[in-house]
């Protein structure tokens, strides 16, 4: 008998991949392709939705020339959360390019509606602070400057979604509007305490709620796709789930007190807080769903960092100091050990836990000796000393946080990287085995499968607390004065 494959699109900001994930969450095959990056004079960050398209067309007719169609079961979908998407509810078609989560043109929107009232009202119901990163404020900076999306909100012809809703729309020809949890509470437009879109949210934001999907269990029949007519018959889309949740899934971290930090573009660092919200969840970190299976939601506590791997390539197409990102480690290990540059990497404003969205990035603390190496160490030490802090979020919030620190993304090959964060954090650090593991994640939560994946290696301690504690009090400092 031939194997069974669950196929997963994972939706990431630099592309699209399509995996074939087996019933033993092991990855038979990929493919993937790149989308442009559109970035205007502003430094507005824009994707083309007709590109991504064709692009999965091309990336379905790979997978035809691997596998037989009736040797897909399902497709599962994961994706980056919060890039703002909009389309014609009668053709399909977009009505503007996305923007793309790191975006933060629509921060005039915000601030003009920034009082402390309304700031509290979003943070008790979203569990996010106000801001430009989430998707709301870019759909209201669409109703307010793209003229197609005004005339559809004018005809009752319009459509938001995030990538997952889009991807769906798409590869059911229309049939099926939908989304979940852990992409719609990423929103800013969705109450977590109900699990429902939110009236007094839309008008925040000028969003009429009709515009929205339908808010549906992540393990879900999301509908039904023939792959843009490419397979004889229809098979069932059975998940969806925002890719830092899908890496928490993946890891196995359904315990309240485990947690993870995915390296991509940006970072997340989620912690699972089990099924009962707090009271009061107006804090320095987001709060999020995890993921509603069977009707049944699960929280996170999360910490976003906008800028990770978007440093490292910072540094090879802006600075010209490396020719390719694997450079950075042994730059990192033969530095000045007793330089103390610092990057602030504040390229779009300071995440969690600092939320500060008006300060510029800098390297300070050099000196005539600082070099190229000293430079690149600094940028990874940055990433760290953002972990170390958001931790420190958690424990005061959540006192019963896991010693080990799941690791899954691009950056955890970076021996330096690695064990820094482990030196830093005084935590064991479990590298994932694979490194696609949010596409596995939304395949395994298809199956019904909650056995999480193998960790390849550990890095331990090898730093004295009181030193990790002076380097972060290092960083802290320079925090407080550029702020």
């Amino acid at each position: 008998m031939s194997d069974k494959y669950i196929l997963a699109i994972d939706q990431s900001t630099q592309g699209t991949k399509a995996i074939l994930v087996n019933q033993h969450n092991q990855i038979f095959w990929k493919t993937a392709l790149p989308h442009k990056q559109i970035i205007n004079s502003q430094g507005w960050v824009s994707h083309d939705l007709n590109e991504i398209k064709e692009n999965l067309k091309l990336l379905f007719k790979k997978v035809l020339e691997q596998i037989s169609p009736d040797q897909l079961t399902g497709l599962a979908i994961t994706n980056q959360r919060e890039s703002a998407a909009t389309w014609s509810k009668r053709t399909g078609s977009p009505l503007c390019h996305t923007i793309v989560w790191q975006d933060n043109r629509a921060e005039k929107l915000i601030k003009r509606i920034s009082y402390p009232e309304l700031k509290d009202k979003v943070k008790e119901k979203t569990g996010l602070a106000l801001s430009p990163y989430f998707t709301g404020a870019k759909w209201g900076w669409m109703l307010l400057n793209e003229p197609r999306v005004i005339q559809a909100h004018e005809n009752n012809d319009l459509c938001f979604g995030t990538m997952d809703s889009w991807l769906i729309y798409q590869l059911t020809n229309g049939k099926s509007f939908k989304t979940e949890p852990s992409n719609a509470c990423r929103t800013q437009l969705m109450n977590i305490r109900t699990g429902k879109w939110d009236e007094k949210l839309g008008e925040v934001f000028g969003v009429d709620l009709e515009s929205l999907p339908q808010i549906v269990d992540s393990n879900a029949h999301f509908g039904d796709t023939d792959l843009f007519g490419l397979f004889p018959h229809s098979i069932p889309i059975l998940s969806v789930l925002g890719d830092s949740q899908a890496a928490l899934f993946a890891h196995g971290c359904f315990k309240p007190g485990d947690f993870k930090v995915t390296f991509g573009t940006g970072s997340s660092v989620m912690l699972n807080i089990g099924q009962k919200l707090s009271d009061n969840i107006n804090n320095k970190l987001n709060t999020s769903i995890a993921w509603s299976l069977d009707g049944q939601p699960s929280y996170v506590l999360e910490g976003n960092i906008n800028y990770a791997g978007a440093c490292i390539t910072w540094l090879k197409d802006n600075l010209h100091l490396i020719n390719t990102p694997e450079e950075t480690a042994d730059l990192a290990f033969t530095a000045n050990p007793k330089d103390h540059t610092v990057l602030i990497p504040a390229f779009a404003g300071l995440g969690a836990p600092y939320w500060k969205p008006d300060m510029k990035a800098a390297f300070v603390g050099m000196t005539a000796t600082t070099g190229k190496k000293e430079l690149v160490r600094a940028t990874l030490n940055s990433l760290v000393y953002q972990i170390a802090d958001i931790l420190s979020e958690f424990k005061k919030l959540y006192p019963k946080v896991n010693d080990e620190i799941h690791t899954d993304g691009g950056m955890i090959h970076n021996k330096y990287l690695m064990q820094y964060l482990s030196n830093i954090t005084q935590r064991t650090v479990r590298i994932a085995d694979i490194s696609e593991l949010s596409a596995v994640g939304s395949a395994m939560n298809a199956m019904k499968n909650k056995v999480g994946i193998q960790s390849s290696k550990l890095y331990n301690i090898r730093m004295k607390a009181h030193s990790a504690q002076e380097y972060r009090k290092e960083w802290s400092k320079w925090i407080k004065r550029l702020s």
